[in-house]
């Protein structure tokens, strides 16, 4: 740091200059790191960290190196050259045809708060796009031109703001941080010392704190609500079966036991609407979009049987549900097929019309998965094995121990679904753990519901490289006659495909059947004794006794709970579903491979919820922030003097030394009498003269003459300081 540089009159400015314009840079750097920080997110996500950090580094040398060779207007250019140069050599990598067209549609609904997470190639997008606005923020910052550093990286995080992908913790750094910025670069530029800068520190608390003050004061209690959880009111349906791509994985949740729809099928099936692909630790994603239904849909590889559904809607459906794999619809206006061959409604479907679907259901036997070895094509590898990068390795590693005697991929899911059946409780209290929900349902939880079973089980299967999805819709529903099921919201449900070469997509749910249905059937029970609408229809109420559709569709045994059926078709029909393949152990094992209690220190923490969140470091960065600037601005408003004397007027403790009590008894009434006679003592007036200034009474007097004496003439005892305090504290009250 130089000793002090020149300023425009060719006196030399103070060190501390320096300073304030290092910390503007910081502060520019902070909040262009929000902006980052979503990017960063999205290639965890999808990518190596590595290779953005690697560009990041670079972007940041080729800006400070522009900076002190270019102008501006050339500076720009280059950003501008840079950004365009990234957005090309995207599109150069999306497979088939690129339509400017469709590049306007995507941004537009970019805008509209679609995520980035859903394109597809994420990683390629954020490596092109990076450079640019990094360049130009940077470029301006070390030219000390602020504002215009600020509006390019406020523009960036802006964008991600739109897209629903910067959050408000974030968001909030990068507003407080961009005020930051401008505050100190405008001190900078007037060359005023950093402590002059306290002003900024007092606005920006307050940028901090009046927000957070605003958020958790509620206008109506229906708007106590915690961000990024849901109400106590929110079903497990809401959360699941909807026409969103994004599914977030919850904390506590209810079962809603209103009727959706009914379903005359030649078998019981699970009713699947949907399934994600791109998994982000907390999330699930769908990428791709959907095209419209043209005719007859392709059925799935290997041996299949068919089975037709006609689904009668109680109420409007915003999804069509459907066994899998659908491969005709019928009466489905505007019908349209997503990318992974589910079918998706053009417009709600109202109660009471009536579509009609035929489906190709996957039928491999046990032997045929066994021998389906991993000859995976490119397409399904890539995209359905991609885990974040911030995955802890623990959870390959303990997949790994589970699944060590497995011959073959079919075998490891196998394992995995009893291992976690038996070794998690089903619960729907549960609170979401922090980080990876994967991670934390396998080390810190001991209970969850169909979600959390269902996003292990594929991230478990995607540490082995075996291609899995996570999958939503409905189980069959409570059968009330031989071909025809109810189904209630109740009845929305998270289940795993994985991937089988020859063979395509086959179902596995690794949820307890037994409990899950047991709180399905509380739950409708509780709302026919309370009477609550739309629980039943078409005669469900009188139903006592279901049957339980086995694979093949065929009625097996009686049981009081509504759709049993449980089995995954890969559990084939010439092995019980309920017995892993010979010698694969799954209860739980410790670091030597030994069986282990899954509520210890290896399994779940016993708490059933996972522990309570805590602050992340942005969180803790704007604490610090707000701290720094309250004491600040206590300190200049006086507050903190001002409570200090408060406190020192009312309270004296007494010491060993009378004189030293009697001083300060006296020091406590002319505090007092200024104060509450708006006048203070003047140097050239005697006590005494003070006294009959104000009018002091006799007790007034007396604490003087009891001060007079010990200090002038020596005299102090107890006793004074005794009478000298109870007085003054006579006249403070």
């Amino acid at each position: 740091m130089s000793a002090g540089v020149r300023d425009g009159s060719g006196s030399r400015r103070r060190p501390d200059i320096d300073w304030v314009r290092a910390l503007a840079l910081l502060a520019v750097a902070a909040m262009l790191g929000t902006a980052l920080q979503v990017m960063y997110h999205f290639i965890d996500v999808t990518g190596v960290p590595s290779q953005f950090l690697v560009l990041l580094a670079l972007s940041f040398v080729l800006a400070t190196v522009l900076a002190r060779t270019v102008r501006p207007a050339v500076a720009v250019a280059v950003g501008a050259a840079l950004l365009a140069a990234g957005i090309w050599w995207y599109l150069s990598r999306l497979s088939g045809p690129v339509l400017w067209g469709v590049l306007l549609s995507d941004t537009l609904g970019l805008l509209s708060g679609r995520s980035l997470l859903q394109i597809a190639n994420i990683r390629a997008w954020v490596l092109g796009v990076t450079p640019g606005p990094v360049v130009v923020t940077w470029y301006f910052a070390v030219r000390r031109r602020y504002a215009v550093a600020v509006t390019v990286a406020g523009a960036t995080l802006g964008f991600f703001v739109l897209t629903g992908d910067a959050d408000v913790v974030t968001t909030l750094s990068g507003v407080v941080a961009g005020a930051v910025a401008i505050g100190l670069g405008d001190f900078d530029r007037r060359g005023e010392p950093v402590v002059s800068a306290e002003t900024i520190a007092v606005v920006a608390a307050a940028m901090i704190v009046v927000p957070s003050l605003v958020s958790v004061v509620p206008t109506t209690a229906a708007d106590v609500q915690v961000a990024g959880e849901i109400g106590p009111d929110a079903s497990l349906e809401a959360s699941l079966v909807t026409a969103d791509d994004d599914i977030s994985v919850q904390g506590p949740i209810t079962l809603s036991p209103e009727v959706r729809f009914t379903v005359e099928a030649d078998e019981g099936r699970y009713w699947r609407v949907a399934s994600y692909d791109r998994y982000t630790g907390q999330d699930w994603v769908r990428t791709g979009g959907t095209d419209p239904y043209e005719g007859t849909l392709d059925p799935p590889p290997g041996p299949t049987r068919r089975v037709d559904q006609t689904v009668r809607p109680e109420t409007e459906l915003g999804v069509a549900p459907s066994a899998w794999k659908p491969i005709q619809v019928e009466g489905l206006n505007g019908a349209r097929v997503a990318e992974d061959g589910s079918l998706a409604t053009g417009e709600t479907v109202g109660s009471g019309e009536v579509y009609r679907v035929r489906s190709a259901v996957p039928d491999p036997s046990p032997a045929q998965l066994r021998e389906a070895g991993t000859d995976y094509p490119e397409g399904i590898q890539e995209r359905y094995t991609q885990l974040p990068e911030s995955t802890p390795d623990r959870v390959g590693v303990r997949t790994e121990r589970l699944t060590r005697n497995a011959d073959n991929p079919y075998e490891t899911a196998l394992t995995i679904e009893q291992w976690l059946r038996n070794n998690r409780d089903y619960s729907l209290s549960v609170q979401r753990p922090n980080g990876d929900v994967a991670d934390g349902f396998l080390f810190e939880m001991d209970a969850g519901y169909c979600t959390y079973y269902a996003t292990t089980m594929t991230t478990m299967l995607r540490s082995q490289d075996i291609p899995a999805r996570f999958v939503v819709g409905y189980t069959s529903g409570q059968r009330v006659e031989e071909d025809r099921w109810v189904v209630r919201g109740l009845n929305a449900h998270a289940w795993v495909e994985a991937y089988f070469p020859e063979y395509g997509w086959v179902r596995f749910d690794p949820t307890p059947s037994g409990p899950r249905e047991a709180a399905r059937q509380e739950r409708l029970d509780a709302a026919r004794a309370s009477n609550e609408s739309n629980v039943d229809t078409g005669g469900s109420q009188q139903v006592t006794e279901q049957w339980t559709p086995t694979d093949d569709g065929s009625s097996s045994g009686q049981t009081p709970v509504d759709d049993g059926d449980q089995t995954s078709p890969a559990s084939g029909r010439d092995v019980d579903p309920s017995t892993p393949p010979g010698g694969i152990i799954t209860a739980d094992l410790d670091q030597d491979g030994v069986a282990s209690d899954p509520g210890g220190p290896d399994g779940g923490s016993g708490d059933g919820g996972g522990a309570f969140p805590s602050p992340t470091r942005q969180e803790f960065a704007l604490a610090a922030v707000a701290l720094v600037g309250l004491a600040v601005g206590l300190r200049r408003s006086g507050v903190v003097e001002k409570t200090y004397r408060a406190a020192w007027l009312r309270y004296q403790p007494r010491t060993d030394d009378p004189a030293r009590d009697v001083e300060r008894a006296f020091q406590r009434l002319v505090y007092h009498l200024e104060r509450d006679h708006y006048r203070s003592r003047l140097a050239t007036e005697t006590v005494d003269e003070y006294l009959d200034a104000v009018d002091a009474d006799e007790r007034a007097r007396r604490v003087a003459a009891i001060r007079e004496r010990c200090r002038y003439a020596g005299e102090a005892d107890p006793a004074d300081a005794d009478e000298a305090v109870r007085l003054v504290n006579e006249l403070v009250r």
